[in-house]
């Protein structure tokens, strides 16, 4: 029998699979049953393959430079045609960073993150999503950060794109909801992945966060891939529009 959490039969799209949460994302939507399309800038290695076919599910990778508008697109006219009939769920989590104070932020860094970060996900979004909009069913799942409500430092692109990601995760959910797709987004909070390797090899940095943490420890890839699931499953069928914090209490406090 199947149950709230069952993502049995569906096909899911995860960008960013090669490492960190975009890995966990695909290992875990496996593991609740769902065939896996991994994508990343040269193509998820063997290890997220093999990791997912234990599972029993089948995983095809796919290479798509997310800052290549070019390819983008070809990539989400691959993913709303997939299998004739376009993916059950894509989990837009690929991204980037770039770490500069404002003052000396250049262009070419915030045109990159903007890119990476918003308009490649529109442009996934736009094509896949109106093909889930034709059908009348399908979930997607953008990653936003804790930078999509606070400001961060140091990093103005980003915070500008995770606040727009916020911004669209709505925007499109108020379009869709209404024709049985679902549109939300996660927030990770400080997990413990190459994007934050530099505040955690910063002693004082580093105890700085964790003192703010209630949980008391940095988040893992995992903890994200959980909430994720969450979201595509039957069970988030009236969750809508919602931007989920995985912060381990961060912004509560």
């Amino acid at each position: 029998m199947s149950g709230p959490f069952d993502l049995a039969g569906r096909v899911a799209a995860v960008t960013g699979a090669s490492r960190g949460i975009g890995a966990a994302v695909a290992v875990a939507l496996a593991q609740a049953g769902a065939d896996v399309v991994g994508c990343s800038t040269r193509g998820p290695g063997d290890d997220v393959a093999e990791a997912v076919r234990a599972t029993g599910r089948s995983f095809t990778p796919l290479a798509c430079d997310l800052s290549d508008r070019t390819a983008v697109r070809a990539l989400a006219a691959d993913l709303a045609a997939w299998g004739g009939r376009g993916v059950d769920l894509l989990v837009a989590n690929g991204g980037t960073i770039r770490r500069t104070p404002a003052a000396q932020h250049s262009l070419d860094d915030w045109d990159h993150v903007l890119e990476v970060d918003l308009s490649a996900q529109f442009v996934l979004a736009q094509a896949v999503g109106g093909a889930m909009v034709e059908r009348g069913s399908g979930r997607i799942v953008f990653t936003a950060s804790l930078l999509s409500f606070q400001g961060g430092i140091n990093v103005p692109g980003y915070t500008a794109a995770k606040h727009g990601l916020a911004g669209l995760t709505k925007a499109l959910a108020n379009e869709w909801s209404s024709k049985g797709v679902g549109v939300n987004a996660v927030a990770p909070g400080y997990v413990a992945t190459d994007n934050t390797r530099v505040l955690r090899d910063d002693e004082d940095r580093s105890r700085a966060i964790l003192e703010r943490i209630p949980a008391g420890r940095w988040g893992r890839a995992e903890d994200v891939a959980g909430a994720v699931v969450y979201l595509c499953s039957p069970a988030a069928e009236y969750v809508h529009g919602v931007v989920l914090p995985v912060d381990g209490g961060w912004l509560g406090r």
